[in-house]
C-alpha cells in the first residue's frame, strides 16, 4: 500500500479509500447489490489486510446501517488509532423538516447519531455531503467548527458543489478563524473531467486534498453498461448513473480506454483508476467494492505509472459536458 497526506494536513491516508455505500441494508432504495452486515465484513477485513486505512461512509447510506456495519467491523478488525473514518451529513435522515440540511441543529444531531452508530468517540473526517442553499453558510461553518472544538471530528471536508461556493466557504471560515475544509470529495473520472477547470486548481493552490467519488464513472468505465448486451444489476438499478453516462462521447472514451488497456496488458478498470491516481490534485480516489477482486484491482492500479503519451491518448476523446454530481 502507498500512503499520502490528506492535502497539507498531517493525516496519513492510504492512496485508496474504501467507499462503504455498498455495505448496509439491501432493501435501501431497492438496490439489491448493497450487502448486509454478514456479506459486508469480508470486504472490510480484506481492505485492512491490503493496507487500506481510509474508509468513507455517510449517515444516509442505508439510512445509518452502513455506519453501523462499518463501525462494528473496524472495531473487531482494527485498532481505532490505525484507521481513518470519514462520514457525511446533509441528506434526509427522516421525514421531519429539521432532519436534513446543514443547519446547526441538524449538524449537532447528525454528528452525535453518526458517532453512536459508528461506535466511536470521534470521526477523523466529517464532511458536508452537498451545499445547502437554504442555510446561511456562516451558520453551517460555525457549527462545524464547534464540532471540531468539541473533539467529535478531527478534520472537516466537503463534497460536490460549484467551485465558487467552495471558495466562499473556505474564505469565510478563514476570515472567522474557524476550522477549514481540508478535503473536497467531488465527482471525477476519465469520462467526467469538468472539475479540472476550477475546483482542482483551487484545491491545489490551497493544499486541499481531493478524494474523488466514482473514479470508474459508477462502473461505466469498468464495462457495466455496454453498447450491446446486458447491463449489470447495479447499472440497471442505479437510476442516478443512467442519467450521467450513455452519450456517444462516453462510448468513445470507453473504446479508447479499452484499446489502451489492451496495449498495456491491463484491465480497463485498473487503467481508469491509474489515470485518476496520476493527477496531482488527487489524494485518494474512493473505490467501491462488491466483489473482492475489485479491491485487488484497486491495489494493482497503484503500481501503474502512465507516461505523458498514454495520458494524452486516454484524454483525447473528451469534450466539455454539462456539470454533473450536484445541482
Amino acid at each position: 500500500m502507498q500512503y499520502t497526506r490528506l492535502g497539507r494536513t498531517g493525516l496519513e491516508i492510504s492512496r485508496i479509500c474504501l467507499g462503504c455505500m455498498s455495505y448496509g441494508d439491501p432493501t435501501w432504495r431497492g438496490w439489491s447489490w448493497v450487502k448486509d452486515e454478514a456479506d459486508s465484513r469480508p470486504f472490510l477485513k480484506r481492505a485492512l489486510d491490503l493496507g487500506i486505512n481510509f474508509f468513507d461512509t455517510a449517515d444516509v447510506y442505508s439510512l445509518g446501517a452502513s455506519e453501523t456495519v462499518v463501525g462494528r467491523a473496524l472495531k473487531d478488525y482494527a485498532r481505532r488509532s490505525d484507521v481513518v473514518i470519514a462520514t457525511k451529513v446533509f441528506n434526509p435522515m427522516g421525514d421531519g423538516p429539521n432532519k436534513r440540511g446543514l443547519s446547526r441543529k441538524h449538524i449537532f444531531e447528525g454528528i452525535d447519531a453518526s458517532l453512536k452508530r459508528l461506535g466511536t468517540d470521534y470521526v477523523d473526517l466529517y464532511q458536508i455531503h452537498r451545499y445547502d442553499y437554504e442555510t446561511p453558510i456562516e451558520e453551517t461553518l460555525e457549527a462545524l467548527n464547534d464540532v471540531v472544538k468539541a473533539g467529535k471530528a478531527l478534520y472537516l471536508g466537503a463534497s460536490s458543489m460549484w467551485a465558487r461556493q467552495f471558495v466562499r466557504m473556505v474564505l469565510t471560515s478563514r476570515a472567522n478563524g474557524w476550522a477549514e475544509f481540508v478535503s473536497m470529495q467531488d465527482f471525477y473520472n476519465l469520462a467526467y473531467r469538468e472539475e479540472e477547470r476550477e475546483m482542482h486548481p483551487f484545491c491545489l493552490e490551497e493544499g486541499i486534498g481531493v478524494i474523488p467519488w466514482s473514479p470508474l464513472a459508477r462502473g461505466f468505465l469498468a464495462g457495466n453498461r455496454p453498447r450491446e448486451g446486458q447491463a449489470t444489476t447495479r447499472a440497471t438499478e442505479d437510476q442516478l448513473a443512467q442519467g450521467y453516462f450513455g452519450i456517444p462521447q462516453d462510448y468513445r472514451i470507453k473504446d479508447r480506454l479499452d484499446e489502451v488497456a489492451i496495449l498495456l496488458g491491463l484491465k480497463p478498470s485498473v487503467l481508469a483508476l491509474a489515470w485518476v491516481l496520476s493527477k496531482s490534485a488527487v489524494s485518494a480516489p474512493i473505490v467501491g467494492a462488491t466483489r473482492l477482486e475489485h479491491l485487488d484491482d484497486a491495489i494493482a492500479a497503484l503500481d501503474v505509472v502512465l507516461d505523458s503519451e498514454t495520458i494524452t491518448a486516454l484524454e483525447e476523446p473528451y469534450a466539455p459536458r454539462p456539470v454533473q454530481g450536484h445541482k
